[in-house]
């Protein structure tokens, strides 16, 4: 199949990517770069440097037959701060991009959506059928794309499929004829994720900051769930295999149970070996106790679980900030 991935240059996207191109798909990468990197897309793959509002209509028209969708903004303080950059880009972008699909004839796209789309949520794990209450624009831009995808499919046949997941965390090796092959890992800027902050900070020998420690909490400590980018990317392949004209399926994806900052942090001391201290700070305005997705819909439905753990995804993320070091 031949398949674009927009956003195929930053992290999930580029692993998304690579995995297309090891299960035989022809892929195009479309990506302005302005959060990706060009050495990100994977080899086998086609790379076309625009955004969506100059250069959908071009690459649909060189022969796509379905589009995995994740060029966004997603930022949460961003969007706080800068709301019309969020409904430009992320609401915008998506209409100009599913307007091109429309007249060029492609009816198949897989969404990447988010978990921010429930905002603080009263129950967990949170389901599909739990009232989406974002609580910034980057998480109430993403309900508005789901809305029009909705439309979409109602209205012009369109077959859809939303992914909605909390924290991504790892790194994937794409291999080439050789065995041999590059990490594609995380590197946003500024980097907001707890992983890579804290192997970031076994790296620089600092402390990590923990924002609260007296949650209702086994330890005291937020709980949140993670999966793994590759366990990620296989929902999203399974997802371009379930979209079905005229419909929009919806689909959390987590691990089940979720992990605290304090599991999150002693597992880093166990992959890197580094004694990495950590701060306590005050709570963060916002910060629910524990959000854990359900993802007993898309294990029913398509048959996927997180089959990777909180170390795996630990010991891939080191593995990725070594080879990085070491270049």
């Amino acid at each position: 199949m031949r398949v674009l991935v927009t956003g195929g240059a930053g992290y999930i996207g580029s692993v998304v990517a690579a995995q297309l191109v090891a299960a035989g798909h022809d892929v195009t990468v479309l990506d302005d770069l302005s959060t990706g990197y060009a050495d990100a897309v994977p080899p086998g793959a086609t790379f076309v440097k625009g955004t969506l509002r100059d250069c959908s209509a071009e690459v649909l028209s060189d022969g796509a037959e379905a589009v995995l969708h994740f060029a966004a903004n997603s930022l949460v303080g961003e969007s706080v701060a800068n709301p019309a950059k969020y409904w430009s880009n992320n609401l915008g972008g998506t209409v100009t991009l599913l307007e091109a699909m429309r007249e060029i004839g492609v009816r198949t796209i897989v969404f990447s959506s988010t978990a921010a789309v429930y905002g603080e949520p009263e129950r967990t794990p949170v389901t599909e059928t739990d009232p989406t209450r974002p609580t910034s624009p980057y998480g109430a831009s993403k309900v508005a794309v789901d809305t029009t995808l909705t439309e979409f499919c109602r209205l012009y046949g369109f077959g859809a499929v939303s992914l909605r997941y909390f924290n991504v965390a790892g790194a994937y090796q794409a291999l080439d004829g050789h065995g041999a092959g590059s990490w594609l890992g995380e590197r946003h800027n500024p980097e907001t994720h707890l992983i890579p902050n804290v192997l970031a900070a076994a790296t620089e020998g600092r402390p990590v900051r923990i924002f609260g420690g007296d949650y209702p909490t086994p330890d005291g400590t937020c709980v949140r769930d993670y999966i793994h980018v590759t366990d990620l990317a296989d929902a999203h392949l399974r997802a371009l295999g379930a979209c079905r004209p005229g419909q929009h399926r919806v689909y959390n994806l987590g691990n089940g149970a979720g992990f605290s900052v304090r599991e999150v942090i002693e597992v880093c001391r166990e992959v890197t070996g580094a004694d990495i201290a950590a701060d306590v700070a005050p709570r963060r305005a916002g910060d629910p106790a524990v959000l854990v997705a359900s993802s007993a819909k898309i294990a029913s439905e398509l048959g996927w679980r997180a089959s990777l753990d909180l170390r795996a995804m630990a010991a891939d993320a080191w593995h990725f900030t070594q080879a990085r070091a070491s270049r």
